[in-house]
């Protein structure tokens, strides 16, 4: 998927760090805004259990979807790198208290919508059901008038997170994409995203005027970043396991990348996936590498064509076959 603290996607690998007293956003879209439009209501859909499905759940399918069943690569290796520098949990505690925590809460509280089941309930029910196979707690659902397609999660440590999705966002995408960008954000909270994400808020937020911050926040920028689009594409696979067809995730890209409402219909998702290629292909000799590694730096997200292209191979791999297996030996199928 912004002028407060911005982010990006993550992940943690062997044991789970200990939790921060900060907040975290992750948005689905390069760096967001705020202001108008409206909301569409989608179509409910549901889950059906598959016949023998009972019978045949293996030890792994009993103890649920587990975060690092479609982790990326470069996530795990990234987290690790990441972990080796001592001291990150001490300047996150250090840097954002429990008074940020508070004005981040009521920012988005104070000027959303919650739904529920009696306020917007397509919406919840698409929501309720992606948390379901992604085998988590749903968290609370925001939606909030601003004019930039986008969505993002705040957690706070001891509190319920949430996800707040712009009405732009709901006006360009269809019910089953809006469910993939809800996926998108339950995937941060699956992975436990949070250590690291409040870190890249940190830097967004201007670390480099903090005294005695400046140098360390230059030592942590890449390294972070590199971190933040590679736990994008982790994301991008929750968001996959949830709607189960690549070409809806891609249509989500795509859409975001130059898409609006007068246009959604006509787009074409297999010629944006032509695009990548091209894209790769123009980036496969030394000079083209040299400017896609400085294009993509300094940015939180993968480039939405890297992104398509991403989702499309991974959906066609014997890894994702492997998960989607596990989910029908939970006895969880799409109509």
């Amino acid at each position: 998927m912004a002028a407060s603290p911005a982010c990006a996607p993550g992940l943690i690998s062997g044991p789970t760090l200990p939790p921060l007293p900060v907040a975290f956003r992750c948005y689905w879209a390069q760096k967001p805004s705020s202001a108008s439009t409206s909301s569409r209501r989608p179509c409910r859909r549901r889950f059906v259990p598959v016949a023998a499905a009972s019978t045949r759940t293996s030890s792994a399918a009993a103890r649920g979807l587990d975060a690092d069943d479609f982790r990326h690569p470069l996530d795990k290796q990234n987290t690790l790198l990441l972990r080796a520098i001592p001291g990150l949990n001490d300047v996150g505690k250090a840097l954002l208290g429990p008074v940020s925590e508070q004005v981040m809460v009521l920012q988005n509280i104070g000027t959303s919508v919650l739904v529920s089941p009696n306020q917007l309930p397509d919406l919840h029910q698409l929501l309720v059901e992606a948390a379901k196979l992604l085998n988590t707690e749903a968290p609370d659902l925001y939606i909030r008038q601003n004019p930039v397609p986008n969505a993002y999660t705040l957690a706070i440590n001891g509190k319920k997170p949430f996800i707040v999705v712009h009405t732009s966002l709901v006006e360009l995408l269809t019910p089953r994409e809006l469910q993939a960008v809800l996926a998108h954000e339950l995937g941060h909270l699956k992975c436990d995203h949070g250590v690291w994400l409040t870190f890249a808020n940190i830097l967004t937020m201007g670390a480099y005027t903090v005294p005695g911050f400046g140098m360390v926040a230059g030592f942590l920028e890449e390294q972070l970043y590199r971190w933040l689009r590679a736990a994008e594409l982790t994301c991008d696979r929750a968001a996959l396991l949830v709607v189960q067809d690549p070409k809806v995730v891609i249509s989500v890209l795509m859409k975001l990348a130059g898409g609006c409402p007068s246009l959604a219909d006509k787009l074409n998702v297999d010629a944006f996936l032509e695009q990548a290629r091209s894209y790769d292909k123009a980036a496969s000799n030394p000079v083209g590498w040299y400017i896609r590694n400085a294009q993509t730096r300094e940015l939180s997200h993968p480039l939405p064509v890297m992104r398509a292209r991403e989702i499309d191979e991974w959906s066609r791999s014997q890894e994702y076959k492997t998960v989607m297996q596990k989910m029908f030996q939970m006895g969880l199928n799409r109509v």
